[in-house]
């Protein structure tokens, strides 16, 4: 018991004047019962509170569990799509790069026709040179410089 409980009982229960006689009162006991109703439905709110408190807890932990799963499939997934999502995206490239191969075939094709054209326009005439460079020599007379 406190002090101020204890001081409190000795205060006059009534107005000062003609005597009266009564009990002093016990205002701790006044404001306990006055106050334990509110107090038992604040236990029941808490113990209520902690039961929803505990199932959240529960429905989270099994939210992460699915979302854990639910992450490793799509991992799964994105790791077996991707060798044709990489070829996809090269298709392209590959594209690009068979038509720049093209053209310089094309291009190659071209320059070794031309140079063939150039070889059979002057074969006959080295023929020629080297027949008249080996008749001489057979003769015995020199190359002209």
């Amino acid at each position: 018991m406190s002090l101020r409980d204890f001081l409190e009982r000795f205060r006059p229960a009534g107005t000062p004047g003609a005597s009266a006689t009564g009990v002093p009162a016990d205002r701790a006991a006044e404001r306990a019962a006055e106050l334990q109703p509110a107090l038992d439905r604040l236990t029941d709110v808490q113990r209520e509170a902690a039961r929803i408190r505990a199932a959240a807890e529960q429905r989270a932990r099994a939210l992460r569990q699915e979302a854990s799963e639910e992450a490793e499939r799509l991992l799964a997934d994105a790791r077996g799509r991707a060798p044709e999502v990489r070829r996809q995206a090269a298709e392209p490239l590959l594209r690009e790069a068979r038509r720049e191969a093209d053209a310089l075939r094309a291009a190659g094709d071209r320059r070794a026709s031309a140079i063939r054209e150039r070889a059979r326009e002057r074969l006959p005439r080295l023929v020629d040179l080297a027949v008249a460079d080996a008749m001489r020599a057979a003769s015995g007379t020199a190359a002209d410089p």
